[in-house]
């Protein structure tokens, strides 16, 4: 469950990386063997698609118009991709469990994230907080889900 609670962290402030990140990783057969990820993740076309969204959800965030990540839609996408995470980086007998942890855990770092990004934008801007967290996304993404296979 660790993998799943580190990823929704993740989903807290980005909310299509995880899902691009676990289904390219499902795509290249990179999960771990008794994995709860649906068969449809790994399709290749999924994982571009979701890779699609993850890179214009970034582009989006350094837009002056970008929402909060905790207005209501922002919050129910994150915890909808981070629970599809979540049950892919879970064992197939508890991805239920996967699921709520990753989906739970999203919504509720958005907030800390929400309020270190805004106190971080007042001093910096917009555009280049966007990008030292989109960095920092990418990596812990990248990290767990490599490290949920060993």
């Amino acid at each position: 469950m660790l993998a799943s609670f580190l990823m929704g962290l993740v989903g807290g402030q980005r909310a299509m990386t995880p899902l691009a990140v676990v289904a390219i990783a499902a795509a290249r057969d990179e999960l771990p063997d008794d994995n709860g990820a649906p068969a449809l993740l790994g399709h290749p076309l999924v994982a571009a698609g979701a890779l699609v969204l993850a890179i214009g959800e970034m582009a989006g965030d350094k837009q002056k118009t970008a929402p909060d990540r905790i207005v209501p839609v922002g919050l129910a996408a994150r915890f909808a991709t981070s629970a599809i995470a979540g049950a892919a980086l879970a064992p197939h007998r508890r991805r239920w469990l996967g699921a709520a942890v990753g989906g739970l855990t999203a919504v509720a770092a958005s907030y800390p994230g929400w309020r270190a990004r805004k106190a971080a934008m007042a001093r910096y801007g917009q555009t280049p907080t966007g990008f030292v967290e989109d960095v920092a996304v990418i990596a812990g993404a990248a990290a767990i889900a490599r490290t949920a296979v060993a």
